[in-house]
């Protein structure tokens, strides 16, 4: 039983690591709405960096903005497309324009999906953590439309 346990993980692995191999060389997203922001975002085949502008509504019709730079991790991808739809996680530093959050430093972690629905065209939907000093935690959903090119 424990061979066949471990057999299945190691097929499992395998299996996983060679997908990892299926996300583009070099790609540049252009993101609208909040994921990760508006801006660009630079893919080097899992890791991509990303900078912006990022608007949220922590209270109903009350919008705060940032600008906002950071990281991520791309995994598990799939389906058939050359630039294949995929999991995230991610960091990035943000910077208060508006509201209780002008001129303070915050940070966020984030995590979700990126389908591709044609060609270059996709879909996020995700969901961030934001911290700043003196502040609650605050958590909100990040969808998003973008387009990424292949080069």
């Amino acid at each position: 039983m424990k061979k066949q346990i471990l057999a299945g993980l190691f097929l499992l692995s395998a299996g996983m690591i060679q997908a990892q191999d299926r996300f583009p060389e070099n790609q540049l997203s252009i993101n609208a709405f909040r994921n990760p922001s508006i801006g660009l975002e630079y893919h080097r085949k899992q890791i991509s960096i990303h900078g912006g502008y990022y608007v949220t509504n922590f209270e109903s019709n009350i919008t705060t903005e940032f600008l906002k730079a950071g990281l991520s991790y791309w995994f598990l991808p799939w389906g058939k497309q050359a630039v294949p739809s995929s999991f995230y996680a991610g960091s990035s530093y943000l910077r208060g324009l508006t509201r209780d959050y002008k001129d303070q430093n915050a940070v966020a972690f984030e995590a979700g999906a990126r389908w591709v629905i044609w060609k270059g065209l996709n879909f996020r939907l995700g969901v961030i953590a934001l911290a700043a000093e003196g502040k609650s935690l605050k958590i909100n959903p990040t969808p998003s439309i973008g387009y990424s090119i292949k080069f």
